[in-house]
């Protein structure tokens, strides 16, 4: 068997496992009866049926429950709608029951008890959105109601993830009344396998199950993906709603974040233990974490109503987090508005979440709140129970559970030590949960980080940083920026250094020049760390020389006894929201954040890119500000962010050890020199000149052509190449342009021509170009100045006669090969819709390249196969021409594609042109047959008795062959 078809291979094993796992499977037939219409997305009789199950009492009839349909009908279909479809999920939605005369709780499904719930799969889920009409590979259903869609591409199809990815991205944009509904989906090719959060379509947000489950088979991915209980449980309590600055986005908790939620719970539970500490590295979720902890204590029946405190150290963190519990939908929040409040809110036995900043349990009395049901969740606890502080809120709250959480590696400092005595004491390792920066760089969590030092004469005075900054005792594993901000204001000479003119003047240009040519060009954007508020000001004054105004934008925090230059760039809620929003999206303004201490922490932009550092800085602080670059980020273009880059103008990587006072083990790996970058390259270069270089030495034109076809065509040799190609690509990108890269460039442009040969000769339905990144694509433009393969021009009409042309062209048979395949493969996409017969015609032409790659034949076997297949589309044109009359008949064109599909596979012409003849009155009978299951019925017998009368042994086959092709013809 082949195992190149994706339903055999990938699909059919998806349904069979998905049943074993629990799922009941339902033929596409059988489902669309149970919708009702290709335009309902529910297995309405089982939603009607589960509603009063569930509901008893409360959905008393099956007219209640139709309203209740309804209801989920009429949701907006868009990302708010999802949330409310969540909520439904989640029964957190009520319904008017007029015997009680009040609102009552609705559920949809019930995740205590997985098996009062009804579990369906079915596959071909064909849906109709207006004029518009999708086909999901696989659909699955809890109770009816539709909430995970699986495409499956074949395991031979190299971008399968990518293309499925895009599917996804368009069934958004065509079938969003589905959508709506759904809350997950996942993308495999029987190798890889990952999942998503729909309405959340950043690459980003793209999660490898296989490496978060670990190794196993495709059976186990599958089961242990697709387990019922886990299913309910994602659905249920992993999946998250909030506003960030305004926009509603969606996520799905991770399987680290999941382990450290389950962890906390039974911890929580525990009567004998009363400490934990979750050590999350920076950019991994750790508030969205705590957010689902939060969520979760209040909603375990075990905890007794309890009270949840979510303790901060910064007041713009303590807005950020009440905001966010806002956004997810807390009814019962409370934010702590001053010392007083908070000790209020404790006395009053006040239940649900309080956000409250650690100062404010200052002189906090002792057992304000004796009961055991109260949780504190601290967040950046490296930082906020120091001191007297956290004795205040022990003291305060004697019988609570404290729950730690980190995002820095714990340093070696008194200060470090203390946080793992405070919190981890029941824990031997003293944590309760770790996910370190090594995990998170591994599972695309987060991007390793670069530094570069500047020229030394921009450089901070070396004397001044060690006397001022590096000789301050109080700096030693200092945590909070305002540490920072209170040494800098007593470093005088320093900090006059720093903002001296002249010395602005020219790291302005420097940066203006560096980011015009280094991150501009990527598509990214950057942060300008100034030393304090009035440095920000003198940086933008500077940069707007030599850029235009518009493109930075200074984020400061307001005093109110500012000076008239620093209120200039004093910014209202509102206008500040509207600039965080419009850096996160490319191509708009602004693109440089010129700031000091605002945006350093909880700002979340993956576009973000280079961070241009001058402030001096260390320990937890420095790892905070410059993980505001190590987000990743993939753009719709397929632009891909591999690592994010500091460029210092004070010297602080000079001495990393000296910077970080960590655990080496800790924060290797979490950012090195840009030389690391060039020995790599130089590296990959090598690799390059001894392994693909000499593939094609001593041939030139169609001969170098030929030698690297027919190298490449073992389909593992190429996934190698393309490989390889794409991480010196991505080194380049980020190293260009430098004049380290002038000796290797001749040769990476080679290496660049080699991989465009292969990727359009090989992978036809990828626009090559597109898959370069930018500064390659330019070179390539620039330099490649003919194609090694046939690359056709817009301004002539493709069709047999110019097939006819390359066939007899003076080419080597292999370069003959890949031309004529790529030409086909273009006539198809073009005229397909209009001809559907060309479609067959694509088969054919698809099947040839598949064996021709998997060297089943020759390439003057390829050609003969090739010649017949041109001859026969020649002989399909005539015939067209000359049925003139086919255009006036609504059900011809169908009709002929049924005779050339027969004709394809070995039918007499004149037994084809009867079958058509039949099917043509057929398809004018029954014109509705692709909506209308009775209607599709009755032509299947149609066409089943023609086929029967030319002596077709396998008349089901055939006849799903090609009802399918005509389907594709519609929906292409």
């Amino acid at each position: 068997m082949s195992i190149s078809s994706e339903r055999r291979t990938v699909q059919n094993p998806l349904l069979r496992y998905a049943t074993e796992a629990g799922w009941t499977y339902v033929p596409p037939d059988e489902a669309l009866r149970l919708r009702s219409g290709e335009d309902k997305p529910f297995l309405h009789a089982v939603l009607v049926e589960q509603l009063q199950r569930l509901n008893p009492g409360v959905v008393t009839h099956a007219t209640k429950a139709e309203e209740v349909v309804r209801r989920l009908q009429a949701l907006r279909a868009d990302i708010e709608g999802n949330r409310e479809a969540w909520e439904y999920l989640k029964g957190l939605k009520t319904i008017f029951v007029e015997a009680d005369r009040r609102e009552r709780n609705l559920r949809l499904l019930d995740p205590d008890r997985p098996e009062d719930n009804r579990f369906h799969v079915t596959d071909e889920f064909v849906f109709r959105s207006g004029a518009r009409r999708i086909r999901a590979d696989v659909v699955f259903f809890i109770n009816g109601i539709p909430v995970l869609v699986i495409e499956t591409k074949a395991a031979t199809r190299l971008e399968g993830i990518a293309e499925a990815f895009d599917q996804i991205r368009r069934y958004h944009a065509e079938a969003p009344d589905l959508l709506v509904h759904l809350q997950l989906f996942a993308l495999t090719h029987l190798v890889q396998f990952f999942y998503g959060a729909t309405w959340s379509l950043s690459r980003k947000m793209l999660f490898n199950w296989r490496e978060e489950h670990g190794s196993g088979d495709f059976e186990t991915l599958v089961k242990s993906f697709l387990a019922p209980r886990r299913v309910m449980r994602v659905l249920t309590e992993y999946i998250l709603f909030a506003r960030k600055d305004g926009e509603l986005t969606k996520v799905v908790l991770r399987p680290h974040q999941m382990r450290a939620t389950e962890r906390v719970l039974a911890r929580a539970h525990d009567p004998q233990k009363r400490r934990g500490l979750i050590w999350h590295t920076q950019g991994s979720g750790k508030t969205y974490t705590m957010l689902t902890i939060a969520r979760r204590l209040l909603e375990d029946p075990r905890f007794e109503n309890p009270t949840v405190l979510l303790i901060v150290d910064r007041n713009e963190l303590e807005q950020q987090l009440f905001q966010n519990l806002e956004a997810i939908g807390f009814s019962r929040v409370h934010l702590a508005l001053s010392k007083r409040h908070l000790r209020e809110l404790l006395a009053a036995d006040t239940r649900g979440i309080i956000v409250s900043m650690i100062h404010k349990f200052d002189d906090m009395p002792a057992d304000l709140c004796t009961r055991h049901n109260v949780f504190v969740l601290v967040d950046e606890a490296h930082r906020s129970t120091g001191g007297d502080l956290g004795n205040y809120l022990m003291g305060a709250l004697p019988n609570a559970t404290f729950i730690g959480f980190t995002g820095t590696p714990i340093d070696r400092t008194a200060h470090g030590k203390g946080t793992f005595k405070t919190f981890g004491t029941d824990d031997p390792q003293g944590y309760l949960d770790k996910y370190s920066i090594r995990e998170s760089i591994e599972d695309g969590t987060t991007v390793p980080l670069h530094y570069q030092l500047a020229p030394n004469d921009l450089i901070a005075d070396r004397e001044a940083m060690e006397r001022e900054f590096w000789a301050a005792a109080e700096l030693e594993g200092v945590a909070d920026i305002e540490e920072i901000n209170r040494v800098l204001d007593r470093a005088v000479t320093l900090t006059n250094m720093l903002k001296n003119p002249e010395r602005v003047a020219k790291i302005a240009a420097f940066v203006a020049d560096h980011f015009k040519q280094y991150v501009q060009p990527m598509g990214y954007k950057a942060f300008l760390v100034a030393p304090d508020r009035e440095g920000c000001v003198l940086y933008k004054e500077a940069l707007d020389r030599h850029l235009p105004s518009e493109w930075s934008a200074v984020v400061i925090s307001a005093g109110h006894n500012d000076p008239a230059h620093l209120k200039r760039y004093h910014l209202s809620e509102d206008a500040e929201r509207r600039l965080r929003q419009a850096f996160r999206k490319p191509g708009e303004n602004p693109q440089i954040f010129i700031v000091t201490e605002k945006l350093l922490t909880g700002y979340d932009a993956p576009i973000l890119y280079c961070m241009y550092l001058d402030k001096p800085m260390r320990d937890h602080v420095l790892l905070q500000a410059i993980a505001r670059v190590n987000r990743p980020y993939e753009s719709e273009q397929g632009q891909r962010k591999t690592t994010g880059l500091i460029v210092d103008f004070v010297g602080i990587f000079d001495n990393l050890e000296r910077a970080l006072a960590f655990d080496s083990q800790d924060v290797s790996g979490v950012v090195q020199g840009i030389d690391a970058l060039k020995a790599r390259f130089a590296q990959l270069m090598d690799e390059g000149r001894h392994t693909y270089l000499p593939i094609a030495a001593g041939e030139v034109g169609d001969k170098a052509a030929e030698a690297l076809l027919e190298h490449f065509r073992d389909k593992d040799r190429r996934e190698a190449f393309y490989q390889f190609f794409r991480e010196l690509e991505e080194v380049y990108e980020i190293l260009s342009p430098d004049p380290f890269l002038r000796p290797h460039l001749n040769d990476y442009q080679r290496l660049a021509e080699m991989y465009r040969l292969l990727r359009a000769s090989y992978e036809p339905h990828i626009p090559v170009d597109k898959s370069f990144l930018r500064k390659t694509a330019t070179i390539v433009q620039q330099h490649t100045h003919t194609s090694l393969v046939h690359e056709p021009s817009a301004t002539y009409e493709i069709g047999a006669a110019m097939l006819m042309a390359l066939l007899n062209a003076e080419q080597p048979d292999t370069v003959k090969v890949f031309n004529l395949l790529k030409e086909l493969y273009r006539l198809v996409e073009a005229k397909g819709h209009s001809a559907p017969y060309l479609l067959s015609i694509g088969e054919r032409a698809e099947e040839i390249r598949r064996r021709f790659e998997e060297r089943q034949i020759e390439s003057q076997e390829a050609l003969r196969e090739l010649n017949e297949l041109i001859r026969q589309l020649r002989a399909a044109e005539e015939e067209r021409r000359q049925r003139g009359d086919l255009a006036a008949r609504p059900h011809a064109e169908q009709a002929f594609t049924v005779e050339w599909w027969l004709r394809l596979h070995n039918i007499a012409p004149e037994r084809a042109k009867e079958v058509a003849d039949t099917m043509e009155a057929a398809f004018a009978e029954f014109p509705h047959w692709m909506s209308d299951r009775r209607q599709e019925g009755e032509l299947r017998k149609c066409l089943y008795k023609a086929l029967f009368a030319i002596s077709v042994s396998d008349v089901v086959a055939w006849t799903n062959a090609i009802l399918d092709l005509l389907r594709r013809a519609t929906d292409a």
